[in-house]
C-alpha cells in the first residue's frame, strides 16, 4: 500500500471546521482504503459499505441506527441510498452533536444534488483521484504516466497485468457502475463516445464533429460528455477569455483524466507503444496537467488560446496572481513566440514548461523549464 499523506492531512483539516467530510472520486481510486486509514486512527468508529447487503440491512432504520452512534461514522457508496442525505442533515444539526461523518461516493447526479440541497455548509469536500507523483515518488514518473494512478493498475506486477486490469475496469464501469448511477445509456454507445474523446484528448471540444461520428445530435453528445465528466472520468477544461484585442477560443478542451485509462482506450499497452503513438504529446499534456492540479489543489483552472495561434496549456490563479504552465515532451524545450505572447497578454507572474527530462533551467526572467519530477519543489513556494 502507498501512503497518501496529503489526502489524509486534507481530510483532517476539513474536520477541524466541518462535522462531515465528503470524499468524491471515480470507482477504485482508493476512497475506501483512505477512509479505513482515517478510521483506524480513531478510538471509536463505525463503517457502513452500502454495497454490502448486511450493511444495507443495518441501516434499515437509519435515523435510529445512525443516531445512536458516536465517534466517526463512515458511509461508503452513499449514492446507493440518496435518501440518507436528509437524515444526515438532521443528525449533523443536533445540538451538541459530537458524531462526525465521513461520506464516500462516486459522482452521480443524485449524489451531487443530495449534497448540495441537504448538506450545503455542513460538510467539506475532497476530490480524490488516483496516485500522484508526490505519493509514488519522482522515480516512478514513467510507470505512473503509462499505467495511470488507479492503485490496482499502478501496483500490478507488470505492464501486461496492468493493461488487463484497465480493460476489465473499463468494461465494468460501462456495463455496471454507470448504470447503477441511474444512467440508462447502452454501454457500447458510451464506450464509443469515450473512445472518440480519447482520440480528441487535449483538443478543443467539437460537439458537431463528434455527433456526426456517433450518428447522434449535439445535445445527446454533450449529455454523454457530462456523464463521463460527472463520473470523474473526463476533464472538461474551460477556456479563459477576457477583453483583449484578439479573437479568443471560447470552447473547452477535453481530456481523459487518468492517463492509464487513456492508454487502454487507445490500445497502448507498453511504453514503446506510447512513445511511437501520434498522441504521445497530448498524453503527456493530460498527465502533467493532472499532476499540477493535484499538487496545487486547484478546482478553478483554464487554458487560453487565440485564433491567431497563441495559446497556453494551463493557467491557475493563486492569491490573485496568475501562473501559466506549458507541457512539452521535447528533450530540451525552448522559448516560443506563443509563450511570450501568453506572458504579456495574460500578465502571468511566471510560466513553467514541464517536460519528462531531469534538468531545470531558466529561459527568461519569468519563463522556466522544469522537470515534472521536481514539481513538488514549487509547492508551497514560490506560489504561496
Amino acid at each position: 500500500m502507498i501512503d497518501r499523506p496529503q489526502a489524509l492531512e486534507r481530510v483532517r483539516d476539513l474536520f477541524r471546521t466541518h462535522p462531515g467530510v465528503v470524499i468524491l472520486g471515480p470507482r477504485q481510486c482508493g476512497k475506501t482504503t483512505l477512509a479505513r486509514v482515517i478510521a483506524s486512527a480513531e478510538s471509536t468508529y463505525t463503517i457502513f459499505d452500502l454495497e454490502s447487503p448486511i450493511d444495507v440491512r443495518r441501516l434499515s432504520a437509519p435515523m435510529r441506527n445512525l443516531g445512536a452512534l458516536s465517534g466517526l461514522v463512515v458511509i461508503d457508496e452513499i449514492q446507493r441510498r440518496p435518501e440518507l442525505f436528509e437524515i444526515l442533515r438532521v443528525l449533523i444539526d443536533r445540538p451538541k452533536a459530537t458524531t462526525r461523518f465521513l461520506i464516500l461516493g462516486s459522482a452521480s447526479p443524485s449524489l451531487v444534488k443530495g449534497v448540495s440541497e441537504s448538506l450545503a455548509g455542513r460538510v467539506g469536500f475532497l476530490d480524490l483521484g488516483g496516485f500522484d507523483l508526490r505519493e509514488t515518488g519522482a522515480g516512478s514518473q514513467d510507470r505512473l504516466w503509462l499505467r495511470g494512478g488507479f492503485p490496482r493498475s499502478f501496483l500490478a506486477p507488470d505492464d501486461a497485468a496492468s493493461f488487463g486490469w484497465r480493460r476489465d475496469f473499463l468494461r465494468t464501469l460501462l456495463e455496471r457502475d454507470i448504470p447503477q448511477l441511474g444512467i440508462s445509456i447502452p454501454a457500447e454507445t458510451l464506450r464509443r463516445c469515450w473512445t472518440m474523446i480519447a482520440h480528441y484528448h487535449g483538443q478543443i471540444w467539437n460537439a458537431a464533429e463528434l455527433a456526426r461520428s456517433l450518428g447522434t445530435g449535439e445535445t445527446t453528445t454533450r449529455r454523454y460528455l457530462d456523464i463521463l465528466s460527472g463520473a470523474y472520468l473526463v476533464r472538461v477544461l474551460p477556456p479563459w477569455f477576457e477583453n483583449l484585442s484578439k479573437r479568443q477560443v471560447k470552447a473547452p478542451k477535453v481530456y481523459v483524466r487518468d492517463s492509464g485509462l487513456l492508454h487502454a482506450l487507445l490500445e497502448l499497452e507498453t511504453g514503446d507503444d506510447l512513445l511511437s503513438h501520434p498522441k504521445l504529446g497530448a498524453s503527456w499534456e493530460g498527465f502533467a496537467l493532472e499532476q499540477v492540479l493535484t499538487s496545487f489543489q486547484r478546482r478553478e483552472a483554464y487554458f487560453w488560446a487565440t485564433h491567431g495561434g497563441a495559446e497556453l496549456d494551463l493557467m491557475i490563479t493563486i492569491r490573485g496572481k496568475r501562473y501559466g504552465f506549458e507541457f512539452k515532451t521535447a528533450d530540451a524545450p525552448g522559448p516560443s513566440r506563443s509563450m511570450r505572447v501568453a506572458l504579456q497578454d495574460l500578465q502571468l507572474e511566471h510560466l513553467w514548461v514541464l517536460y519528462p527530462g531531469s534538468d531545470a533551467y531558466e529561459l527568461d526572467e519569468r519563463l522556466s523549464v522544469l522537470s515534472l519530477r521536481k514539481l513538488p519543489t514549487l509547492t508551497p513556494m514560490p506560489l504561496s
